[in-house]
């Protein structure tokens, strides 16, 4: 039986989505008998765009363990968040967890490296894009990473913060983040990483102008994964 995967939910929409994408790489992976069992616990988001805005960490990493304390009261065997902003908290979150956490970064870096790329473009909240979430596992494997330029990851966030993580779509925002990833191309990206998990709203395999590494995908691949393991 697979092993029981528990979501620790920061942004709803976002957390809907990897819901979804955790289903749909089982689908490809596993036969319709082996699914996972799939539970998700969310604190209010507002409490973590205060932390995350304060600088206060161990917030962070406390709200995400709550969430962890009640999945594993679920039965949830492991767990992990597909919010890329929050990346930094989970290493907190792991001390005192009663239950192990699987995070992107690590896979996100694979993914690239099996590709062979040597520049690699990340879209996300300016945290994301000019910390050292993707930055640090990317660079130890000699693959640079560039960030949007000022003014664009200006535009990035309040995209994200006023639109997307309320599931609001719209066509010119849409454009607006197209045209970033086409300026990482003509800068010599050869790919890029959608390090925000809301991004797939705007930017799909089929539209975007350079290939994509949706971190959140990837960690839905990497969770089914785990969960096949004995």
């Amino acid at each position: 039986m697979a092993k029981h995967i528990g979501i620790v939910a920061v942004s709803p929409e976002g957390a809907a989505l990897f819901y979804r994408q955790i289903l749909r790489q089982a689908s490809h992976l596993l036969e319709p008998h082996l699914h996972p069992r799939v539970s998700l616990h969310n604190e209010p988001l507002a409490n973590y765009i205060d932390a995350v805005r304060d600088g206060d960490w161990h917030k962070v990493g406390d709200l995400l363990r709550r969430s962890a304390e009640i999945l594993a009261r679920c039965g949830a065997e492991f767990c992990l968040s597909p919010d890329n902003a929050v990346q930094h908290g989970v290493h907190l979150a792991e001390a005192g967890s009663p239950i192990p956490w699987l995070t992107m970064p690590d896979l996100v870096a694979r993914a690239v490296e099996a590709d062979r790329r040597r520049v690699v473009g990340l879209i996300g909240t300016k945290m994301v894009t000019t910390g050292s979430t993707y930055q640090t596992h990317l660079g130890l494997r000699g693959i640079q990473v560039l960030a949007p330029e000022p003014d664009e990851a200006d535009r990035m966030d309040e995209i994200i913060f006023k639109e997307l993580i309320y599931g609001d779509i719209r066509p010119n925002s849409q454009a607006t983040v197209l045209g970033i990833i086409r300026h990482l191309r003509e800068r010599g990206c050869e790919g890029v990483i959608l390090g925000c998990s809301e991004a797939p709203l705007l930017v799909t395999p089929e539209n975007a102008p350079l290939p994509i590494y949706d971190a959140a995908d990837l960690l839905a691949r990497g969770a089914v994964q785990r969960a096949a393991q004995a």
